[in-house]
């Protein structure tokens, strides 16, 4: 089986490419494992964020949580302590339930910042220039460009993970050419 971690930062259209593999091919997404996580971990959230007000009606507001830790650092890497670990559980569990799967995908935003790399065979990289995603992530987040660029900010620039990374697709034109570029890629890996 080849591992292949799907990396680009917010708004690149990982999701986009993620969506299209997904027609081919076994894929999780960390994103989604980390929504999961922070509904079956909250008391473990809550309780590590017990300074601060991240509750809405009894439960945790990913909302709260995610202001807090878009603009603190040092927060950002506590719950990233807390969800690294049961991330890569989960991520483990993935490969062993498709080990028939020749090929398999995993999403993996933070694949360099959370040391993840090391799990996978080969990465491929989304990149799109860094107006047209603060563009996309405020029409898609209905976010001011301020808060647009907190959480761009928060990742680790795109021109560092690039040499890092196996297979480089832009992506700053239509879906479609996005396809076929990923389809390029799948052609050399196979």
């Amino acid at each position: 089986m080849i591992k292949v971690a799907l990396v680009g930062n917010i708004a690149s259209g990982k999701s986009l490419a993620e969506n299209y593999l997904k027609t081919l091919y076994p894929v999780a997404d960390t994103d989604i494992i980390a929504h999961e996580l922070l509904k079956t971990s909250q008391n473990l959230i809550i309780e590590a964020f017990s300074d601060f007000d991240i509750c809405e009606n009894g439960t945790l507001s990913r909302k709260k949580l995610a202001d807090i830790v878009f603009s603190n650092s040092g927060q950002k890497q506590k719950l990233e302590n807390i969800l690294h670990p049961l991330i890569k559980k989960e991520v483990l569990n993935f490969f062993e339930n498709n080990s028939s799967s020749d090929l398999v995908f995993v999403s993996v935003p933070l694949l360099f910042e959370s040391h993840f790399d090391k799990l996978f065979d080969k990465t491929i990289f989304i990149f799109a220039n860094d107006n047209l995603r603060l563009q996309r992530l405020m029409k898609r987040n209905n976010l001011t460009e301020q808060q647009a660029l907190i959480r761009i900010k928060s990742q680790l620039e795109q021109e560092e993970k690039i040499p890092l990374c196996d297979f480089v697709i832009k992506n700053e034109t239509t879906p479609q050419d996005l396809y076929n570029k990923i389809q390029g890629v799948l052609n050399q890996i196979i």
